[in-house]
């Protein structure tokens, strides 16, 4: 197999998806498959196998049509069983493309899907804001308990206050586009008063920065990531902290991304280095953003494991217990006032992937810093 022939046999399947259905392009990769299984692993054969078969599962995902979804779980099963990363992106590409009614399909007891595509299936349609304990078929899995150990049975079923808004990817055949939340790292922001800050202790614990970086770890840890930096601590004031106060106090906690700012200038003129007041949904939008998208590279979660890591960040930055209920951490989060920050220091690539937000509790003495930056 080279990738002249998988282009073809594409073009192929394309060509046939009109004519003869979706049987034809499952029967297509199934026939494949073992041959594909056969090839050394990392071969340009291989390669080819793989592009091709990434293909037809996206040809039958993102198509609308009598018989697509079966037809798709049956070469999922034959071309990609067990493979939980995959399955993330074909939810991603069902609940995009794909009416509710026929997704119903992948919940049936017949029905040869995973219960990973089926978790993030799941919650990819509550993203986009279909009510899915209402649909037949969805909801009696949905409410089942039997998958109450999976990680994302710990989310609601319907979004939260911050969620209403997913900037969610839109897919064809052919590609995707997706938006990109991040500051535009030549911003300008006016010199901020930088009065004298109350003194601070820090309370950073492992599991807390953990917890504050978990929408942004696939920055740092993805192998194809290498200039990822994350930076999450907490602190306690003394005192409350002022609004006018939050930029001088920022300043003087020691910060590994704020390290080498330089001398602002006086109040009046504008600096690259700003503290700006936001509602939780825009840093619940960064969020997502960062764990669903991923960075420069492929290291996107996807929208069902983003809204997870998301949602972990956004608890643990507005300090909710780890094992808090979904009506608790969104009371948390309301109650906190919300920051973005943005700053020219060594520490920040500033190309797009650059991230700074702050939590402050409702007293006012704690203060959550999460900062996070990648490059290509």
């Amino acid at each position: 197999m080279t990738s002249k022939n998988a282009r073809m046999l594409e073009r192929t399947a394309r060509r046939r998806l009109r004519r003869d259905g979706a049987a034809f392009v499952a029967g297509l990769g199934i026939g494949l498959a073992p041959r594909h299984r056969s090839l050394p692993a990392g071969s340009e054969a291989s390669a080819a196998f793989d592009d091709l078969l990434d293909r037809l599962v996206r040809l039958l995902a993102v198509t609308r049509g009598p018989g697509h979804v079966d037809e798709l779980l049956r070469l999922l099963a034959a071309s990609r069983p067990d493979d939980s990363e995959h399955d993330r992106y074909v939810a991603s590409l069902l609940a995009s493309c794909q009416r509710p009614a026929d997704l119903a399909a992948v919940y049936e007891e017949k029905a040869v899907a995973s219960g990973e595509l089926r978790a993030c299936l799941l919650h990819e349609l509550v993203l986009r804001g279909v009510p899915v304990a209402e649909l037949p078929g969805i909801a009696a899995w949905a409410t089942s308990p039997h998958w109450r150990d999976h990680p994302l049975a710990a989310l609601p079923l319907v979004p939260t206050e911050p969620e209403r808004d997913p900037d969610l990817p839109a897919y064809s055949v052919d590609g995707s586009s997706c938006g990109f939340p991040y500051p535009d790292p030549d911003d300008r922001y006016p010199a901020p008063r930088l009065d004298a800050a109350p003194a601070a202790v820090e309370t950073t614990t492992a599991a807390t920065a953990r917890a504050m970086a978990s929408a942004v770890a696939n920055w740092a840890e993805h192998p194809e990531e290498p200039e990822g930096r994350v930076e999450a601590r907490t602190f306690a004031f003394a005192e409350p902290l002022e609004p006018d106060g939050v930029p001088g106090a920022l300043l003087a906690l020691g910060l590994d991304c704020l390290t080498d700012l330089g001398e602002l200038p006086e109040p009046g003129r504008r600096t690259a280095f700003g503290v700006v007041p936001v509602e939780a949904a825009e840093v619940w939008q960064l969020l997502f953003a960062a764990s669903s998208t991923g960075g420069a590279y492929d290291s996107a979660c996807y929208g069902a494991y983003g809204r997870l890591h998301a949602w972990r960040s956004l608890a643990a930055l507005a300090g909710a217990p780890p094992d808090a209920p979904p009506s608790e951490v969104e009371a948390r989060v309301r109650e906190c006032t919300w920051y973005r920050f943005g700053a020219d220091t060594p520490w920040f690539h500033r190309v797009v992937w650059d991230l700074g937000v702050l939590a402050l509790s409702p007293d006012r003495r704690r203060l959550a810093v999460l900062a996070a930056t990648t490059t290509d």
